[in-house]
């Protein structure tokens, strides 16, 4: 049995991640903007999955002190190459395990990162540290993709993620009901370049996460099908759901 290794996604992309995914195509603008407004002005800012810093960055330029939890190496030394680095605080380590010290307004978990944690178990434990290091007026946001009809058929499923006039993303999935677990190629199609890169998710539908963030002591203040705060409804394929503290429930039990 292969042992789940939650730092191999960044070791096999992290020297092409920011080439592959361009701020324009991830929404990058809208995302920090929605972020930036959920913290406050100059509010702190705890990122899991900070990666190479792609919303950190801006988030700190704006005045925010941020915190970036991250798994691999790679991305974080990616990130420490980038102009305004020293403004993050950058913590190298499994999200699911550490518990940052201090209290954040906001906590951003973005760009599907919920799901590269290894069990319902981690991912609950996960939300649980989250809450406990919220201040009392601050909020997590996640951002995850929700699975497509076509995508909980048997067998692989194939679908365009990304279409440009000079750069393809085509996603090869196979979802197991029994173990909640999809596994991902993800195929980057360019002139001369074809780039092929394998991903293991533990997928949560919006509902299963609404009931561990209400164990963790959190609860559902809004849900977006984007950063521009369109209407979430039954074809919306990702969801930006934003969880606040349940006031009365002691998150730091």
């Amino acid at each position: 049995m292969s042992t789940h290794d939650p730092s191999a996604y960044g070791a096999a992309i992290a020297s092409r991640y920011d080439e592959l995914y361009g701020e324009a195509e991830l929404e990058t603008d809208e995302t920090v903007a929605l972020l930036h407004r959920l913290a406050g002005s100059g509010g702190t800012i705890l990122e899991l999955g900070v990666g190479t810093g792609r919303l950190a960055l801006p988030l700190a330029s704006r005045g925010h002190p941020v915190t970036g939890v991250e798994v691999s190496s790679a991305m974080v030394e990616a990130l420490k190459t980038k102009p305004g680095a020293d403004r993050v605080n950058i913590v190298e380590g499994d999200f699911s395990k550490i518990r940052v010290p201090g209290r954040f307004r906001l906590a951003a978990i973005t760009f599907n990162a919920i799901f590269a944690l290894s069990s319902r178990r981690e991912q609950a434990v996960c939300l649980q540290n989250v809450a406990a290091s919220l201040q009392n007026e601050g909020c997590l946001v996640i951002e995850a993709y929700v699975l497509r009809p076509e995508q909980l058929s048997p067998g692989w499923c194939v679908l365009p993620r990304m279409v440009a006039a000079d750069h393809v993303e085509l996603q090869l999935s196979h979802y197991d009901h029994a173990t909640h677990r999809i596994v991902r190629t993800l195929v980057h199609l360019r002139e001369g370049d074809t780039t092929l890169t394998s991903v293991s998710d533990t997928y949560a539908w919006p509902g299963e996460l609404d009931l561990m963030a209400e164990a963790a002591g959190l609860r559902l203040r809004s849900r977006w099908a984007g950063w521009s705060e369109e209407q979430f409804d039954a074809t919306s394929a990702r969801h930006v759901s934003v969880y606040e503290l349940n006031q009365g429930h002691d998150a730091s039990a």
